[in-house]
């Protein structure tokens, strides 16, 4: 999946705004980023919880890793984009977003999903 790929998907969901910040791509519900992506395309960071993403990267480290020191106070991830198919980055994008914006709205768009 490309970055214009990943960027068109992500301007689906609702409430999700893009943004350029420092030469990143970021999308945002509010003031909240969810996902970010390097101006190389290489990689992208996502929102996870903190308590899973170590395992997370343990279990796929070609594929997952940890993001810089000064970001490890924050629910974060960074993914290799050339590692994972669309499918994936698209559920790891869907995850993140949900992650942020009210249950509610999180839920309601699950369900339009089916």
């Amino acid at each position: 999946m490309t970055v214009d790929e990943v960027r068109a998907f992500a301007n689906t969901l609702p409430r999700s705004s893009e943004g350029l910040v420092r030469g990143r791509v970021k999308f945002r519900i509010g003031r909240i980023v969810y996902l970010s992506l390097a101006p190389d395309g290489s990689t992208m960071g996502f929102a996870f919880p903190k308590e899973w993403r170590n395992a997370l990267v343990e279990s796929e480290p070609e594929k997952f890793s940890l993001p810089s020191q000064s970001d490890l106070r924050y629910h974060w991830v960074h993914v290799r984009l050339a590692a994972i198919d669309a499918d994936e980055v698209q559920e790891l994008v869907e995850d993140a977003w949900a992650f942020v914006v009210p249950k509610r709205l999180a839920e309601e768009y699950a369900a339009s999903r089916g």
